[in-house]
């Protein structure tokens, strides 16, 4: 098997060719046909998370050298081992990567996603920068026909992501439309979901304005930029201050603009991890009444209900562009500079 592999930290992937793995067990080789790639595979080759005040947060102890990257995978099942029930050769899936250890209290609950002791793939073992990956049991792989592999790689981290957010600001987005701030690939799909979910088309804010233009022809119902200082205002007076807000950015000026636009009661779901330190007054929480939450991409359960929401026509693929699996380290290279509009996804 090919894969673009990570044999250094803070260095390009190289391309390794390695022996294809034999599924033992339950466990179930998948062919990748495609793999999203994601502005968290950046954190994962430079090795940290940006804490904000030249602090780090060091993973680059979390998984062996060499490895490999992606977890947006959709592909076809190769070869199945003697206990893998129900997985037949031939059958098209998209695959779970949110794998836990199946046997804490957070697994039992079914948010294998959150688990201390997890193997989510692409993060903790090997993902789908390849042409095959291992999955460990047949329930993680989602039958997706009718869509197009382009479109269900990507559900499984920014569309699942998005999903769960959106799921995060229950009965707010009664109250009037939401604010996404962040067009990138979850922010997009973020807006695609709020379309098809919400009673109101969402705002959206984007320091780039291909992106913030990307959205409005997407059918966002107003477009702002969070660097210009008029922003905040003009929001406000728009909507008398937003009930429900989702951050797919996650850094400090993300959070100041969101919470100047958060009206009293309202809440804000976090999912990005761009880092920073953010700081607030401790009496604005009470004052303001406002809830601030972080979710970390989604469950097995709501993955599935997503490709169902998918497969019945009701999101809106998001802009992509299909590359080759040997240009996994441009697709980086483009991600890191901000020249991704939409989702890049890798064909195997």
């Amino acid at each position: 098997m090919h894969c673009q592999a990570l044999l250094a930290y803070g260095q390009p992937l190289c391309e390794r060719v390695i022996d294809r793995p034999s599924p033992r067990g339950s466990e179930v080789l998948v062919r990748v046909e495609r793999c999203g790639v994601c502005h968290s595979d950046l954190h994962l080759q430079d090795g940290y998370f940006e804490l904000g005040g030249e602090r780090r947060l060091d993973i680059s102890k979390d998984r062996p050298l060499p490895f490999t990257l992606g977890h947006e995978i959709a592909g076809v099942i190769e070869a199945a081992g003697a206990a893998a029930t129900g997985a037949e050769t031939g059958r098209r899936v998209a695959v779970y990567p949110w794998i836990g250890c199946g046997t804490c209290a957070t697994c039992r609950a079914g948010e294998e996603n959150l688990c201390s002791a997890h193997r989510h793939l692409g993060i903790a073992v090997d993902g789908g920068f390849a042409t095959h990956v291992l999955v460990p049991h047949p329930r993680y792989l989602i039958d997706y026909a009718p869509l197009a592999a382009d479109f269900a790689a990507p559900l499984m981290c920014s569309g699942l992501t998005a999903y769960a957010a959106l799921q995060r600001l229950g009965r707010r987005t009664a109250r009037g439309p939401a604010l996404l701030i962040g067009l990138g690939g979850v922010g997009m799909m973020g807006l695609a979901l709020a379309r098809a979910l919400l009673a109101e088309p969402p705002l959206v804010a984007d320091i780039d304005p291909r992106k913030r233009d990307a959205a409005l022809h997407a059918g966002a119902a107003a477009a702002y930029d969070p660097a210009d200082p008029q922003a905040r205002r003009a929001v406000v007076a728009a909507t008398g201050g937003l009930s429900a807000v989702c951050d797919f950015v996650g850094s400090d000026k993300s959070l100041q603009f969101a919470a100047g636009v958060v009206a009293r009661g309202g809440k804000i779901v976090v999912t990005g991890l761009l880092g920073g330190t953010f700081s607030i007054p401790a009496a604005m929480l009470a004052i303001k009444a406002m809830t601030l939450e972080g979710t970390l991409t989604g469950t097995l359960a709501q993955a599935r209900e997503l490709i169902d929401l998918a497969r019945a026509g009701k999101i809106a693929p998001i802009p992509t562009r299909t590359r080759p699996l040997r240009e996994a380290q441009g697709a980086l290279d483009d991600l890191r500079a901000g020249r991704v509009v939409g989702r890049t996804i890798l064909q195997a």
